[in-house]
């Protein structure tokens, strides 16, 4: 009986997203539905339920809205001339739809990974992974997103993203030469022991090689350094899609640049992968009954929504607007490596690696011929970035001009960078220095992105615009050149030197050795603490018990930046504890007449920032608690 009602309900399920389709996709195959977190209810919205399904889709190549799609006139196509795939999908959404927002909230996939739950809601990742598969009340974390309502959607968008640990795909076809395997020769770069761990013994690559016998391999220490051959009885093919290092067991050197060219072949059609999200958001919309649709992207995932603008992706095909609102999280001035012949989307381009694969390219910015180009379709966007993406990402270049001037935002955007924040800053982040050659910076960004996400929705629900945009300006003097700042001068503390040139595409089978026409870019001035001075300043960054950075040098590379990581540098308790350290920073006791003195001022900070719609309740009762807690007083 019990499986007579499981199929009953699942039948159900599916009926109710079976109505005419207005996108391209053909069918939704219902998998699986659960009560989440064990019927647990969130407020005005009830308990939640969990649905995991499969969304079976075609693209018609002729279609205007698919032509900026790379290979899609070289995929297989079926019988009606369309060319198909299938993708996974997931929702957590209200059990009563009635109790809902009537907001869908999509959370673009990072690597084939859940983020929102972490990010949004402050939920506990596991150690090593992500909340891949919330089920329980502790994925739900503070509750955030499900007090709002909102009906949260996944699906996939990235073929070769990892499924271990839930993880979740799209399924593309391969393009051929009119039959024939499609071939080009490809340079593929890993380094471990920076992303990766450094024992990692086997290297898969991204695509099969269709001649094992014209690959090379070299190696260098930093990016600009030449590169050394390695030969090829150093390593060897343990098949054409796998190569392991000679002698057995050799693993290669940590933080060291290793590259392979090679022919290759078999390239997926990756561009797919925005035309299914746009279709399956569209399709959803109907179905669940949904008013609104808002964007959310962190990282890759940011990118990816600049790139979905770029690409004109916000209009389905009956021409109605996609997203309502889009917030990009730490995608800096990038888009991603996914719509091309041998496509390679988990790249991110930084100063020691991946820094010449594509990122980058115009339009950057929002304004006149830029990412937003139809007000019939296009999005409210709130973008955020942290301190880490104007050393490494040429943040600025968003809000300035060619000349690197500061620009007007159309009324439709607003820009904010969390100062004294790193790029993976959010619940949960740690200190430890890991390869970086000072403490990383644990700051969440997560209060800024719960105001700015209630902003969103009230800017694209009820008209109410968001406040104006903070951002280091040249006009006055808070976005400064990287070289002009000048860090505190602390014993023992290695100071990054130089910030990331990020310049026009390149030939990046063959790149060069630097950008040929760097942008003009700046990052945020700094007070005598070395804290920024420009952007939205947490408590933590107005009432400071440290120094805060959104950029770290490597230990055993120290004039190349640490991937995307920041410092934090506590203040010394007491004056003679600073002067024996060799530390010029002013201490705590020098700084606050006790700790009575540091909550008061956090809390006329945090109350300040919720006045200007810039914090929310909640998060400023947080800031007020842990400052009662903080350590040195």
């Amino acid at each position: 009986m019990a499986d007579l009602i499981a199929c009953a309900r699942l039948a159900a399920l599916c009926l109710l997203f079976a109505a005419p389709v207005t996108a391209r996709i053909v069918s939704l195959d219902v998998q699986d539905e659960a009560p989440f977190a064990d019927g647990a209810s969130f407020g005005p919205a009830g308990p939640y339920v969990r649905i995991r399904a499969i969304a079976h889709g075609e693209l018609d190549p002729a279609a205007p809205g698919n032509a900026g799609i790379a290979l899609l006139d070289k995929a297989p196509r079926n019988a009606r001339g369309m060319v198909e795939y299938d993708t996974d999908v997931f929702m957590l959404r209200p059990k009563d739809a009635k109790l809902g927002s009537g907001v869908m909230l999509y959370d673009v996939l990072n690597r084939g990974n859940k983020f929102v739950t972490s990010w949004l809601d402050d939920a506990p990742e596991p150690p090593g992974s992500y909340v891949n598969d919330p089920s329980t009340l502790a994925d739900a974390g503070n509750g955030f997103i499900f007090r709002h309502g909102y009906t949260v959607v996944w699906s996939g968008w990235q073929p070769e993203a990892p499924t271990t640990n839930a993880g979740m795909v799209i399924r593309v076809p391969i393009a051929t030469n009119n039959g024939l395997p499609f071939i080009g020769r490809i340079r593929f770069e890993f380094i471990q022991g920076t992303r990766s761990p450094e024992k990692v013994r086997v290297i898969r690559l991204p695509y099969p090689a269709a001649d094992v016998q014209t690959a090379r391999m070299s190696i260098r220490a930093n990016e600009a350094d030449p590169r050394t051959p390695i030969s090829n009885d150093h390593w060897h093919w343990m098949d054409s899609q796998t190569i392991q290092f000679l002698p057995f067991n050799t693993t290669p050197t940590p933080r060291h640049i290793y590259e392979l060219t090679y022919d290759a072949t078999a390239p997926t059609v990756d561009g797919i992968g925005f035309a299914a999200v746009r279709d399956v958001v569209a399709y959803l919309r109907p179905q669940t009954g949904v008013h609104h649709a808002l964007g959310f992207g962190v990282s890759l995932s940011g990118r990816f929504l600049r790139h979905f603008l770029d690409l004109g992706m916000n209009k389905d095909e009956q021409g109605a607007r996609v997203f309502d609102g889009v917030l990009p999280h730490i995608g800096g001035a990038g888009k991603v490596f996914g719509n091309e012949a041998f496509a390679m989307p988990g790249r991110t381009a930084t100063q020691h690696e991946d820094r010449f694969y594509p990122e980058v390219w115009q339009p950057v910015a929002y304004g006149p011929g830029g990412l937003l180009r139809d007000p019939s379709t296009d999005p409210k966007v709130i973008e955020i970035n942290t301190s880490t993406e104007y050393w490494q990402k040429a943040a600025s270049a968003v809000h300035t001009d060619a000349a690197g001037q500061d620009a007007t935002l159309p009324g439709t955007v607003r820009m904010f960078m969390v100062a004294g924040t790193q790029h993976g800053g959010h619940s949960g982040s740690g200190a430890s220095p890991g390869p970086c050659a000072n403490p990383r910076n644990p700051n969440s960004a997560g209060p800024v992105l719960r105001a700015a996400l209630d902003n969103l929705e009230a800017w694209v629900v009820r008209g109410v615009a968001p406040p104006d945009s903070l951002v280091p300006r040249r006009s006055d003097e808070t976005g400064v050149p990287a070289a002009s700042v000048r860090m505190p001068a602390i014993k023992g503390v290695i100071w990054a030197a130089r910030d990331n040139p990020v310049g026009d595409p390149v030939d990046w089978t063959n790149p060069p050795a630097a950008p040929a026409r760097p942008m003009p870019t700046f990052v945020a001035a700094v007070d005598a603490d070395g804290n920024e001075l420009a952007g939205l300043r947490l408590p933590h960054l107005a009432v400071p018990l440290g120094t805060y950075t959104g950029v770290n040098v490597y230990k055993d590379l120290p004039g190349e930046l640490c991937d995307r990581d920041g410092i934090y540098l506590p203040f010394a308790r007491t004056r003679a504890d600073r002067e024996r350290a060799g530390d010029p920073r002013p201490s705590l006791e020098e700084r606050y007449t006790g700790r009575d003195d540091y909550v008061a001022k956090v809390t006329a900070a945090a109350d300040a920032l919720v006045k200007g719609r810039l914090l929310l309740a909640e998060d400023r009762d947080r800031f007020v608690a842990a400052a009662r807690e903080a350590p040195g007083f």
